[in-house]
């Protein structure tokens, strides 16, 4: 009866093998075919699973792929879901330029709640998660995500400087942090979806003032 049993697991086993190295019996892809379908693999397993259940195997098994594909390009499974999400979106969200500064900051950071609550939130979770405890990964999170989206608010508020809605000393990177930082902690404290109401709140009560001359 033991040997039958090893026999099953044997069999199971195989099969699990068999699952992962689909990509043996269909047509080579290489470059940017793979690499595409990688990331499709992944945003997929994300939407299925969430970021917590996500393994390199998975996504290698939706791919199509061997596993040492992904780890010959990704060390782990937070580098490749960066890559992932940048590839979906490869264009950062873009802050309206309405003329009016409270317009402005309420139409982008709108625009970064909608993307939090939408199917990348949990993968975006899942990377502020990772990247405390991973310096590196931290670097490539503040670098394709966090400084950008500053960089856009502070040019909103160059621009309602020019205007003579919004102080001079104003203009500072620590303060063009404050509106994406806070929905941020909405998001890991709260999750989704994120309220319009604190949205609202965030702008009127705590960006316009700190802004306002």
């Amino acid at each position: 009866m033991a040997n039958e049993a090893d026999g099953d697991e044997l069999v199971d086993a195989c099969a699990d093998e068999d699952s992962i190295a689909d990509h043996r019996r269909g047509p080579r892809r290489r470059g940017d075919a793979l690499t595409a379908a990688i990331f499709d693999a992944t945003l997929a397993e994300l939407a299925e699973v969430g970021y917590a259940e996500l393994t390199m195997e998975r996504v290698a098994g939706r791919a199509k792929a061997s596993k040492g594909s992904l780890y010959r390009r990704w060390s782990n499974r937070a580098e490749l879901v960066v890559d992932a999400m940048h590839h979906a979106r490869p264009h950062h969200i873009e802050p309206p330029d309405t003329g009016n500064v409270r317009e402005d900051l309420l139409g982008y950071l709108r625009a970064v709640a909608d993307l939090l609550n939408g199917a990348d939130g949990e993968a975006a979770r899942g990377l502020m998660v990772e990247s405390v405890r991973d310096p590196e990964l931290m670097n490539v999170v503040r670098s394709r995500f966090t400084d950008p989206g500053i960089a856009m608010v502070l040019d909103v508020l160059r621009r309602g400087a020019v205007r003579g809605e919004v102080r001079p000393t104003a203009l500072t990177h620590r303060i063009a942090s404050v509106g994406p930082g806070l929905i941020r902690q909405q998001y890991m404290v709260y999750g989704a979806p994120i309220p319009d109401e604190v949205v609202l709140e965030l702008v009127d009560d705590i960006l316009m003032p700190l802004i306002s001359l």
